[in-house]
């Protein structure tokens, strides 16, 4: 999904994602043509980060596409800008990559505590219906065979959009490194 928005964004997108396995899968995937265009908190730990920075980003760059990749555990945290961005008409696209967990979190439980998940399954809303009541448009796409019309629809959608992608449950990303070991300790598995 996102190689297929760096192709059809001919890598000249604003690309902005809050911290987790969207961060790692951004950014792995995504072929960057411009500088300053990758915008991410980074390792702070920073849920919710990313809708409102997308916002910025439009604001600032108004004849760019901007694209917020964000997990559904960090999309609930600032959800309601879509009111923001519907009352102010700010035409940032939103990819929900939707797995039901709070994903980073349960791949460190799932690779360091023998799966013993603890509050980090989700139960999530209809996106695309909280998108709606916010009059932005969207879609659900549950389906690989879907993904490269409905990235097409989003980008070509004039304004803003939101795009609920789910994906596996329990697929893993790597390379990582486990907390406090040396960068030599690299998890390719």
């Amino acid at each position: 999904m996102v190689r297929l928005i760096s192709e059809q964004t001919e890598g000249k997108a604003i690309l902005v994602t809050d911290v987790g396995q969207h961060q790692m899968i951004a950014s792995r995937y995504y072929r960057f043509k411009d500088p300053n265009t990758n915008i991410t908190s980074g390792g702070m730990g920073t849920m919710g980060f990313s809708l409102p920075a997308a916002m910025g980003a439009k604001v600032g760059a108004p004849d760019k596409t901007v694209v917020a990749v964000i997990g559904d555990g960090c999309f609930q945290m600032t959800l309601q800008e879509l009111g923001t961005i519907y009352q102010t008409k700010i035409g940032v696209k939103i990819v929900i990559l939707n797995n039901n967990f709070l994903g980073m979190v349960r791949q460190w439980q799932q690779l360091f505590f023998d799966k013993r998940y603890s509050s980090t399954e989700m139960i999530n809303p209809d996106f695309v219906q909280i998108a709606k009541g916010f009059y932005v448009p969207g879609r659900k796409v549950t389906e690989r065979s879907e993904i490269a019309g409905a990235v097409k629809e989003m980008l070509d959608t004039p304004g803003a959009y939101l795009l609920e992608v789910v994906v596996e449950q329990e697929d893993n990303v790597f390379p990582m490194v486990p907390a406090g070991a040396p960068i030599s300790n690299i998890r390719l598995e």
